[in-house]
């Protein structure tokens, strides 16, 4: 069972009033509210344009890497959906302020809160990507509990993610990253895309740079991107 316990702040600076306007303007025309009961979220209802597949970012921070997709598809009439789920406010406001306008918007869904929480409102092989870029870390060792890749987080990626579905995810911390690597090889539903050991130093070409990479680098720390698919389902007889 995943934990319900939120780590981390909930906002930083206090907001401005050109930052207040986005949240109240320009975030109600993309926001994602949950369904009451059990019913999972209508996928077909969440965006206006035609989707023929949806992607999602978990804690998407500043936003850059998210804004960068949506502009893609929106710039290549694209048929996929993005979703972004951010607990920090702030974080909701910086990309708000980039798409703000912008026909990115089209493409863009954001939920403000939980992840976990949407994760369980979304159907069962809903997804085809799946983004985990440079979480928190949480490197104290009494911390570990708080990181969020855990075995009860893949169980749910494992079955929001269509077969052979892409999860993504990077990190620049050393002992995230083994922990990363760990856990996915343990899971029986994943499978690694690297061939050789250079494979995990180099981020495709649809994978833009976000300012979590540049810090990482100017402090001479060395991110590893991740790329592993989503094994098929046995089928049913």
């Amino acid at each position: 069972m995943l934990r319900k316990t939120l780590y981390g702040r909930r906002q930083g600076r206090r907001l401005r009033a050109d930052q207040r306007r986005l949240l109240e303007e320009t975030l109600p025309k993309i926001s994602i509210d949950l369904p009451e009961g059990d019913a999972p979220i209508d996928m077909a209802q969440l965006f206006k344009v035609v989707c023929e597949e949806y992607w999602l970012e978990i804690g998407f921070g500043g936003g850059e890497h998210l804004a960068w997709q949506a502009e893609r598809q929106a710039e290549n009439n694209g048929s996929v959906g993005i979703i972004g789920a951010e607990f920090f406010i702030n974080g909701i406001v910086k990309l708000l302020r980039v798409v703000e306008g912008r026909k990115a918007l089209e493409h863009l869904r954001v939920y403000q809160g939980d992840a976990r929480d949407l994760m369980a409102a979304l159907p069962e092989a809903s997804i085809s990507r799946i983004f985990i870029l440079f979480p928190d870390p949480w490197p104290k060792v009494r911390h570990h509990k708080r990181r969020l890749i855990q075995a009860g987080t893949l169980d749910l990626i494992s079955s929001l993610l269509r077969d052979n579905g892409e999860l993504r995810m990077a990190s620049d911390h050393p002992s995230y990253q083994k922990w990363m690597l760990l856990h996915m090889q343990d899971h029986p539903d994943f499978e690694w895309f690297a061939k050789r050991p250079d494979d995990r130093r180099a981020r495709p070409d649809d994978w833009p740079a976000t300012r979590y990479e540049e810090k990482a680098l100017q402090a001479d720390r060395h991110p590893l991107f991740l790329r592993f698919k989503r094994n098929a389902r046995a089928q049913k007889r």
